[in-house]
């Protein structure tokens, strides 16, 4: 209330809103704008990105998708990041000099994958065959969409978990999404650029 914004237009956030989401529907995989910042800061910035070989997508649980533009800078302050993701979700679409740096469709995860058309399918899981980073990028190329959960807890839907070619889990413990990804596109890197 205090930022004079409705509801509707606010960022949420269970730092900040933790009683309204009591009791809404997947409350475990809400409200957790923190964990797509690191996310993106982890993605973003690394030279797989710079050269244009990374594709990054977010598909969130309302079927909306922001589509990531290319050598963007996503905000290192969270409180700067989250009112760009409140602009965005106001305007549809974030540009700079005619160039596209996010923009936000109306989209289910089929309809996502199904544009893109990736050859390979890959979510990331604990409930995945467990393999180390290096023999999962020794499957992979740069048309294989990889998929990581960017919620607190629990696991994908059986809506999203159709969509796979196959479930991969990297590590016997329960890691964060960021350090999956760091990780990943890391070994990913090393095989294919250094």
């Amino acid at each position: 209330r205090r930022s004079k914004k409705k509801p509707s237009e606010i960022l949420l956030d269970i730092s900040w809103h933790f009683a309204a989401m009591k009791g809404i529907k997947d409350e475990i995989k809400r409200g957790r704008p923190d964990l797509v910042h690191f996310c993106l800061l982890e993605a973003l910035s690394i030279p797989l990105y710079f050269e244009k070989r990374l594709n990054v997508f977010v598909h969130t649980i309302n079927n909306k998708v922001i589509f990531v533009g290319q050598n963007i800078r996503i905000p290192k302050s969270y409180h700067r990041f989250a009112g760009l993701i409140e602009k965005l979700y106001s305007v549809g679409k974030i540009e700079e000099n005619d160039k596209m740096l996010l923009e936000i469709k109306n989209m289910d995860f089929s309809s996502l994958i199904d544009k893109i058309k990736p050859k390979q399918t890959v979510g990331l899981t604990t409930k995945g065959t467990l393999i180390s980073y290096q023999q999962l990028v020794q499957g992979i190329d740069d048309n294989t969409c990889l998929v990581v959960g960017g919620f607190a807890r629990g696991h994908f839907s059986d809506n999203i978990n159709k969509h796979f070619d196959k479930t991969i889990s990297v590590d016997k413990n329960a890691l964060e999404a960021h350090v999956i990804i760091s990780r990943v596109l890391y070994e990913y890197e090393k095989r294919i650029i250094m």
